[in-house]
């Protein structure tokens, strides 16, 4: 598992690049203030409940939540079911909301 910042994917985004953005947060977290990322809570992922993210094995898929560790935690596991490009959103929403603000 990588890690990419904020800023990184805040660029890319700007850039108009489309991204495989993966919420593991849960709804209420989600629905409060997210950047677009498709929400499968790490409960789900935990469960190895993924069958939506299953066509982006072999993508880039970028993962977030609060402050990043659950989304270390989903990107590990996701790496042990044959996912090849995972990357952890380092600081989370936090980090993002801290330097972007909402």
């Amino acid at each position: 598992m990588e890690n990419i910042s904020a800023a990184e994917v805040k660029q890319r985004l700007d850039n108009g690049e489309t991204l495989n953005l993966v919420d593991v947060r849960e709804p209420h977290e989600h629905e409060d203030f997210n950047i677009g990322g498709k929400l499968v809570p790490l409960g789900d992922i935990r469960a190895m409940q993924v069958d939506e993210l299953e066509s982006l094995k072999d993508q880039e898929v970028i993962m977030y939540c609060r402050s990043g560790g659950r989304s270390g935690q989903a990107a590990m596991i996701l790496e042990t079911m044959g996912f090849s490009n995972v990357k952890n959103l380092t600081g989370g929403m936090l980090a993002w909301q801290d330097q972007f603000g909402k």
